[in-house]
């Protein structure tokens, strides 16, 4: 969430980014709220600090009166200022999680380079990269390559777990292992921690990422009668690590490529462009999670580390991709900027569509402020909140869509992309 006292003396900000945001009324009509709150929780934190002055005044004044009728006053109004501290109090605390819910339901600012725009479609393209091949034959796209080799089964899927489920099987199998040794690999040796996360996170620490784990259009699973739901991605797992804890300044950059399962409802995301492995409800994803301190440097470096870290990777895969500067309206509420590759896959569309395999965002000190993760900065007094990011390394799902379909034969088999071969330990997909 945003800092309070920012939010309070900045309503106009505050409210122009919520508009470049293109978040609902609602929200923008809670800054207003917010400031008024806060005028209210000040004057009553006044009152409440006058009449414990007055309490300590009484007390003292009632070991030495002498005079029993003084002295029965005293202890009488010391009663009356107890109970009122007491009323003030419990308004105070109830003020204090207003303020809390209402500051967190306002978006992150926004990096003042990313474009400004309502909806995806006015992202900003930054860069291609790669050609998209020319193939000399018709391609298919991943769902009928993989039906004729026999490698991802969505009709038993289907039966077994529902529509948005699938089994992979043979070569898809040791392709994915292939992709995520590759990856976790990668991140390895660029100083990353490898970590198998939980696939379930409490509704707490979603909250605290950003997630709306129990609303009415929430994507998340939940399980019933528990605090726990199935994550959409180690993101939330990750950021919880270290949630109520300080860190050390020396500690900082923590960087961590996390392995998990993610599960996603998906509602309202059929369509043409989502068919297949694009957009289904289980998956498989190695995700980068990081924490700075708590400075746009420090956080803005990493960042574009992030970016050129997934570059790497589908370079490396010789996938041709785009790059995107996402836009305000299309940020949601932790991130602070966000950019999305998007690799081209010759099987989506009529011919051929970029489709987004990997995103990365710096939520700057949103998340942290929610999840209380604060370091203790190198010669200074106190605590400050650190800055956390995340980026998608490999969403195997779509990171195979893209492998099967760029390099996919006349003959109905696949290559395996050079980089991928010592890991899958074999040069084709497709044959037995």
């Amino acid at each position: 969430m945003l800092d309070l006292k920012f939010v309070v003396e900045n309503p106009a900000a505050v409210k122009a980014n919520c508009v470049a945001r293109n978040v609902s009324a609602d929200i923008t009509a809670e800054i207003d709220a917010v400031v008024a709150l806060d005028r209210e929780r000040k004057t009553l934190q006044f009152e409440v600090e006058n009449v414990r002055r007055r309490q300590n005044e009484v007390a003292q004044a009632t070991g030495k009166e002498k005079d029993v009728e003084k002295r029965n006053e005293l202890v009488a109004e010391g009663k009356r200022l107890k109970g009122d501290v007491g009323i003030n109090e419990e308004r105070l605390k109830t003020l204090e999680v207003e303020l809390k819910s209402r500051v967190g339901r306002i978006p992150n600012m926004t990096h003042p380079d990313a474009p400004v725009g309502a909806t995806e479609d006015l992202s900003v393209e930054l860069r291609k990269v790669g050609t998209p091949r020319v193939f000399d034959f018709k391609p298919r796209d991943h769902v009928d390559l993989g039906r004729s080799l026999d490698l991802i089964d969505f009709e038993a899927g289907g039966k077994v777990s529902g529509n948005g489920f699938y089994f992979l099987k043979h070569d898809a199998v040791l392709l994915e292992m292939a992709l995520q040794h590759f990856a976790i690999r990668t991140l390895v040796s660029r100083g990353f921690t490898p970590v198998i996360t939980p696939d379930l996170a409490r509704v707490s620490i979603l909250e605290g990422i950003g997630f709306n784990p129990r609303g009415a259009e929430t994507q998340v699973y939940s399980v019933e009668n528990t605090d726990l739901c199935l994550i959409g991605t180690a993101e939330i797992t990750l950021g919880g690590l270290h949630a109520d804890e300080i860190l050390e300044s020396a500690q900082l950059p923590i960087k961590y490529v996390g392995l998990s399962h993610c599960f996603r409802t998906e509602a309202g995301a059929a369509g043409r462009a989502s068919k297949g492995l694009y957009r289904v409800h289980q998956f498989t994803k190695i995700e980068m999670f990081a924490f700075t301190e708590g400075t746009l440097e420090a956080s803005g470096a990493l960042h574009l580390e992030l970016l050129k870290i997934e570059e790497e990777i589908f370079t490396a895969l010789g996938i041709p991709y785009r790059v995107l500067d996402i836009c305000s309206g299309d940020l949601g509420g932790p991130a602070y900027r966000k950019f999305d590759l998007e690799a081209w896959m010759p099987g989506r569309g009529e011919a051929g569509e970029y489709g987004e395999v990997t995103s990365t965002s710096n939520c700057t000190d949103y998340q942290a402020r929610r999840l209380n993760v604060r370091y203790k900065p190198t010669g200074q007094k106190g605590t400050k909140f650190v800055h956390t990011l995340n980026g998608t390394a490999i969403a195997l799902s779509r990171a195979m869509i893209a492998v099967l379909e760029n390099y996919q034969r006349a003959d109905g088999l696949v290559d395996v992309p050079e980089v991928l071969k010592p890991y899958l330990g074999k040069d084709l997909i497709g044959r037995r």
